[in-house]
């Protein structure tokens, strides 16, 4: 059989996900994320503070933008909210917003890693910021999980 069926509504057939991959994409890697935000400024300080991203040169488009360079080769783009559009700006203003980062493991957010992950997580609490820790079941990966300004969630991994 040649064909792809679904198997049930919404799912593809029991096929490995990475020949499926191989088949649509090559060369895979992250490019860029991007975060939409009424206070571009204040968020890229944020990310600047507390991972070091480097601010870089950003298109002039007809909308404000901050681009930071990330590790490795991605980029982090910041984005004027556009207050026309009807999408939430960020958690915090969601219906019922989620201000409790233990809810995070389960929850949408970005990971980054950090090769001194406690020193990291002694400066998020000497600033303030709320946080919750736990470890793999097998406890050679640390996690911490906290929000940004916007009410983000990141996660930040170590060993």
């Amino acid at each position: 059989m040649n064909r792809i069926e679904a198997t049930a509504p919404n799912r593809l057939p029991n096929r490995r996900l990475e020949e499926m991959a191989a088949a649509v994409a090559e060369g895979v890697s992250l490019n860029h994320i991007s975060r939409e935000s009424s206070d571009i400024r204040r968020l890229a300080n944020f990310y600047k503070e507390i991972f070091g991203f480097e601010e870089i040169e950003s298109p002039n488009l007809e909308f404000k933008v901050i681009w930071l360079k990330g590790p490795g080769a991605f980029a982090f783009h910041l984005i004027e909210r556009n207050p026309d559009y009807n999408l939430p700006e960020g958690p915090w203003s969601a219906t019922s917003p989620v201000a409790d980062p233990s809810h995070l493991p389960r929850g949408h957010h970005v990971c980054f890693s950090v090769s001194n992950f406690h020193s990291f997580v002694q400066t998020l609490k000497d600033k303030g910021i709320q946080t919750f820790e736990k470890s793999l079941p097998d406890g050679k990966v640390k996690q911490v999980f906290f929000f940004d300004p916007d009410g983000n969630g990141l996660e930040v991994a170590g060993q």
